[in-house]
């Protein structure tokens, strides 16, 4: 029989996994959105304006849990500061990308991120990664070739721009990883907020450009779908683990390919999409033994406190 705290619990992760699904297509809709702002207006500019939200967003979230003296109290600020260096060059790049790849073959280049986080996990939290996991990465890597094979996805800048984009999102994931060691993810955000505010405003400034009102509106979309999207993940993940949500995160590629062909018109082809697929099947792979690896480790521990 089913016990009242077992059934609660269910219903919680059940209701992560529909809030994890809507902050997807949320976050769907801002980068169709902010794909047709980057086409007139520069992503520089788009990208000030949008973490304007997200920093104001961020902000008052920590404000809530704690003061922001007590928030910027951090035992590792260098890295902190890195970390919101990274992301905002993340977004930068991101932003750059989608002035010229499509939505379906530029979230799919995105999703060799969780890829690259295990690489990147080796040297900086030294962890240690079987061939199982390893033979994943380079089948997923395979997989972004395909993407971009010759009579693909035209090899230019636009795909420059979306592979860093990945890469330095994955830096960031796996330093957010060591940061949270010794710091409190109030301390997190304030960082990330605060450093993201003053290097998108710094740099956005010189590119700014006037707006008529209905370029207004669309921004006000773009930031609205930002703080929208993260105050959802936010409440998904308080009811259901990181490692339990994270393959949903999957759904971006079908949604970004109904978006890219309802509001641009583009069909991704279906070469394309098989890589797309590898990319996908790569990462499942990988989060599947970390997983594992996880319940191991927690075994062991329990095993030892026991003899």
């Amino acid at each position: 029989m089913t016990t009242p705290i077992a059934a609660t619990r269910g219903d919680n992760v059940a209701r992560a996994i529909i809030l994890t699904l809507i902050t997807i297509g949320v976050f769907g809709v801002q980068d169709a959105v902010s794909k047709m702002l980057v086409q007139d207006y520069s992503p520089f500019q788009i990208t000030m304006m949008r973490y304007w939200g997200l920093a104001l967003f961020s902000l008052v979230l920590v404000m809530r849990q704690a003061p922001l003296r007590q928030a910027f109290a951090s035992k590792a600020p260098w890295w902190q500061i890195f970390r919101g260096v990274l992301l905002m060059a993340d977004i930068w790049l991101f932003a750059l990308a989608l002035r010229s790849v499509p939505l379906a073959e530029l979230q799919s280049i995105s999703l060799i991120y969780p890829l690259l986080v295990t690489l990147f996990a080796i040297p900086i939290l030294g962890e240690k990664v079987g061939v199982f996991r390893l033979v994943a990465v380079v089948v997923g890597f395979a997989g972004a070739m395909v993407i971009v094979r010759p009579g693909g996805l035209p090899l230019d800048w636009g795909v420059g721009f979306a592979v860093a984009s990945s890469t330095l999102y994955a830096l960031y994931i796996v330093i957010t990883r060591k940061v949270s060691a010794v710091d409190s993810a109030p301390t997190s955000m304030a960082y990330a907020g605060a450093v993201g505010l003053v290097l998108s405003s710094v740099v956005g400034v010189f590119f700014w450009q006037p707006m008529d009102w209905p370029t207004v509106a669309m921004v006000v979309v773009v930031m609205g779908t930002t703080c929208a999207g993260h105050g959802l993940m936010t409440v998904a993940l308080s009811m259901a683990p990181a490692s339990v949500l994270q393959p949903f995160n999957y759904f971006s590629l079908p949604w970004a390919i109904v978006l890219s062909a309802t509001v641009f018109g583009h069909l991704i082809d279906g070469v394309s999409l098989l890589g797309a697929a590898v990319i996908v099947a790569a990462g499942l792979v990988v989060m599947a033994r970390e997983r594992i690896n996880r319940v191991k480790v927690v075994n062991e521990v329990v095993a030892g406190r026991d003899a």
